[in-house]
């Protein structure tokens, strides 16, 4: 890349001033065939978005994540405590194929997919142009005096964006407690779930807090992916990237001046308009290079299309691109870093895959009771276990009963006889199990354990029995 002058030179970061103090970013109200796109692209997200815990498969929260009670659901599968190991399998694959994405494509999740960003410039901006006006008008709106104009005009917008905070974190709750809770929630009224109530002020206080201050800076300082972008992408990864041969050239930027010969002159294509830097959401100037705070929302590519359709020059001189690209001419290629992450991903996905193959509708686990050791009772030596039930069905289970698999013994359970699991349930207790010492031929035998509702087996499991060593 050619050196630029010093003035050019970026120092500091958009939001912050020479004194060291936050300076609000007013962005250009985009336009242009990348914003179009993503505007329907935002749309079906924010649609996906507010409908995922209200809709159910095969009577599951399509998306759930109770971490008090540690259960989730994703894409209808639900995920309990025992199952933890494959959310925790599901989660990794998806950080996998972030750095995969943005090995190859740079920060496009954050301009286009991000809830942060299409929060913010699909809702709270659209309001705020259309309450406040374009840049200029909101410019000048902020030197302006408290007078009655400025003082109705941030009422409504601050107003507007409250409700919208507070119907943000409804569905943010219904994430966290199930849609189902939160509906009985609401219709038992606030005084009957005070706790929540607070947790759901707090949600809308953090949400309003980040829409109409901390805005950009979430993605800026707030946000690891952005950190993460540093150490993921290289020359080849494509970005949202400015063409620095093209705009800078011999002589540099320079503004236009359609009487001369812009091409024979060693000029730039780059006009210095600083129409890019004006409408940036982030407060960046592109034509510096790839930086963090660069969410790859296209909007810049758009302004500068217009410009130069408007200045009879070439479109694309800030477009998606490589670094190698632009300066080197050269093709993407699937490089073996790509590669690499492409195999990882692969084999967790095989794993994750394999590992719901094998998960069961139930599950039944018997453990010994912790500190005790066998009984004789006359020919028979006696251990105590206790016992859980897990249903993970949407199917009542009315007649639990368990069975005794490859040995003659009984099996006693204390106190409750009559068992029942709930759907999405579990039920617990526990056993005695009491086995003719001349059965067991050693002093740890393996024991497996049907479980059956009703006549039909639902699992099998097993456990270990303990005995003398040997006998008098």
């Amino acid at each position: 890349m050619p050196k630029l002058p010093d003035q050019y030179f970026r120092d500091t970061i958009g939001t912050i001033d020479e004194n060291g103090n936050r300076k609000f970013i007013f962005p250009k109200k985009p336009s242009g065939k990348f914003y179009d796109y993503r505007k329907w692209v935002s749309y079906v997200l924010l649609l996906i978005l507010v409908a995922n815990p209200f809709v159910k498969i095969n009577g599951n929260q399509f998306m759930m994540f109770n971490v008090l009670e540690r259960r989730f659901n994703i894409f209808g599968f639900p995920f309990w405590p025992q199952d933890f190991y494959l959310f925790v399998i599901s989660m990794i694959v998806g950080v996998v194929f972030v750095i995969l994405f943005t090995v190859i494509f740079g920060r496009i999740f954050c301009g286009w997919i991000c809830p942060q960003t299409i929060f913010l410039e699909m809702v709270f901006r659209r309001i705020e142009y259309w309450i406040e006006g374009d840049r200029g008008a909101q410019i000048r709106l902020e030197k302006q005096e408290w007078n009655a104009e400025k003082i109705r005009k941030k009422a409504i917008k601050w107003s507007i964006f409250l409700i919208i905070s507070f119907g943000i974190a409804n569905v943010f709750l219904a994430y966290l407690v199930g849609s189902d809770k939160l509906i009985v929630m609401i219709e038992d009224g606030p005084e009957s779930h005070t706790s929540t109530l607070i947790s759901l002020f707090i949600f809308t206080g953090v949400f309003y807090f980040i829409f109409v201050w901390f805005r950009e800076q979430v993605c800026i300082i707030a946000c690891p992916y952005g950190r993460l972008q540093g150490v993921l992408l290289d020359n080849k990864s494509i970005n949202v990237a400015y063409d620095f041969v093209r705009g800078e050239k011999e002589l540099g930027r320079a503004k236009f001046n359609n009487q001369e010969d812009r091409a024979a002159t060693g000029k730039g294509d780059c006009i210095d308009c600083k129409q890019c830097v004006h409408v940036c959401p982030t407060g960046i100037d592109i034509r510096n290079g790839t930086q963090l705070e660069c969410i790859n929302c296209t909007a810049c590519i758009d302004e500068c299309d217009t410009i130069m359709e408007g200045v009879g020059l070439p479109k694309g001189l800030i477009r998606y691109a490589s670094e190698d690209e632009i300066e080197k001419k050269a093709k993407f290629k699937f490089t073996a870093r790509m590669k690499g992450y492409s195999a990882v991903l692969f084999i967790l996905i095989g794993v994750l895959a394999g590992l719901l193959f094998l998960r069961t509708d139930v599950e039944a686990v018997f453990l010994r009771l912790p500190g005790q050791l066998f009984q004789h009772k006359g020919d028979n030596i006696s251990n105590i276990y206790t016992f859980k039930v897990i249903n993970k069905t949407n199917n009542d289970f009315n007649d639990i009963h368990f069975k005794l698999v490859g040995i003659k013994g009984t099996l006693k359970v204390v106190g409750e006889q009559d068992l029942k699991v709930p759907k999405q349930g579990m039920k617990s207790g526990t056993v005695f199990i009491e086995i003719n010492h001349f059965l067991l031929e050693s002093d740890k035998t393996k024991l497996e354990i049907e479980v059956y509702d009703g006549n039909k087996k639902i699992e099998t499991t097993k456990t270990s029995f303990l005995s003398p060593r040997s006998f008098d």
